[in-house]
């Protein structure tokens, strides 16, 4: 009886997710998930242009699979269209890697962003070393990874539709509507509808998402188990695109970032907890989701400031984004964001405030 016990302590410290559903939650995850640290050779070039713009981009993460290991419940991925493939299979700073001093360097050993489809990194030409270079290769990891933790809590995952160009680098191809449709194909294909929190699922039989979600419509915890809920990251115009392929966002596998008082809001990015802090609570108490950040830039880690951190906290936004779950091996730094007793999830101290 004794053993059953510790037991049963053991799953409450690690899991008090005293919580009934998904949107009485609050989890840390990542942002820019899937990205490696960026040669010093680039970086040092990047500052003797401006010291802001490397230090910001000097940040690295583990792979996807032992960011879950950790019990992260949120990842960021970003998608650049290449249907042809071939678009980025030579990035320009690998000249400026092997001109600074590292002429034996690889990259892309079975040229993968040959590959026509989704690929998966951070700034074309310059930020280009990403632990998955195909978006199809993260889905599948994340799929098997699922699949031998089948019990484990639901993934928030955020996509970002990436086509702005970058002065001295290639130009992307713009996402129109059948491309940010073929990131909704693609999630459905590798990781299939079972595994998809959709906005069908919680705008029930209310007239609109945001019906269900000001309704409470969001999925009990239970329900949720070994699932993923995907949110397109991007601008109101984009968006819109995308919602000439999914009206209403039915058959959809993107919540999106609306507003609310449009009929397809539930899920917003509101990424400053410090000047948004009660507009934040209000949106958690109606029944929104809220995605806000920790850190930004790496100058909290570089600060060790965690006043923003704190306001996320206290805001009851239930998807927080940190580059620092780990400390930086990159520069000194002690910064690293969790919650009591090192973990990532808990109930939310809005909705639940006597589990904070």
């Amino acid at each position: 009886m004794k053993n059953i016990l510790l037991l049963t302590l053991s799953f409450v410290l690690c899991f008090p997710m005293l919580a009934q559903t998904l949107n009485q939650t609050q989890i840390i995850g990542s942002h820019n998930s899937y990205k490696s640290a960026m040669a010093p050779e680039i970086l040092t070039y990047l500052r003797s242009l401006s010291t802001n713009t490397a230090n910001g981009l000097e940040y690295e993460h583990a792979p996807l699979e032992k960011q879950l290991d950790m019990g992260l419940r949120n990842l960021e991925l970003d998608d650049f269209h290449d249907p042809q493939g071939g678009r980025y299979t030579q990035p320009k700073g690998i000249e400026m890697i092997k001109k600074g001093g590292n002429p034996n360097f690889t990259f892309d050993k079975e040229n993968k962003l040959a590959i026509p489809g989704l690929k998966l990194f951070h700034v074309q030409d310059i930020d280009f070393q990403s632990h998955y270079l195909v978006f199809a290769e993260a889905l599948q990891a994340l799929k098997t990874w699922s699949n031998a933790h089948p019990d484990h809590h639901p993934i928030f995952i955020l996509v970002n539709a990436k086509d702005a160009p970058v002065p001295n680098t290639v130009r992307p191809l713009p996402f129109t509507a059948t491309a940010l449709d073929s990131i909704d194909l693609e999630i459905r294909t590798h990781l299939g509808l079972e595994k998809l929190i959709i906005p069908d699922q919680v705008k029930g039989s209310f007239a609109s998402l945001e019906q269900g979600v000001l309704n409470g419509n969001w999925p009990a915890l239970d329900q949720a188990r070994g699932k993923f809920l995907f949110v397109l990251d991007e601008s109101e115009e984009k968006i819109r695109t995308y919602l000439t392929k999914k009206p209403g966002l039915a058959n959809a596998v993107f919540f999106v970032n609306l507003k609310e008082g449009n009929p397809e809001a539930g899920f917003r990015i509101i990424n400053d907890p410090v000047k948004n802090e009660t507009y934040i609570q209000e949106l958690v108490r109606k029944g929104y989701m809220i995605r806000t950040r920790s850190d930004s830039g790496t100058e909290e880690a570089r600060t060790e400031d965690y006043s923003q951190f704190e306001k996320a906290k206290s805001s009851g936004a239930q998807v927080i984004s940190t580059d620092y779950y780990l400390p930086s091996q990159l520069f000194k730094s002690t910064y690293k964001v969790s919650f009591e007793g090192n973990r990532y999830e808990r109930a939310n101290p809005v909705l639940n405030p006597s589990k904070k």
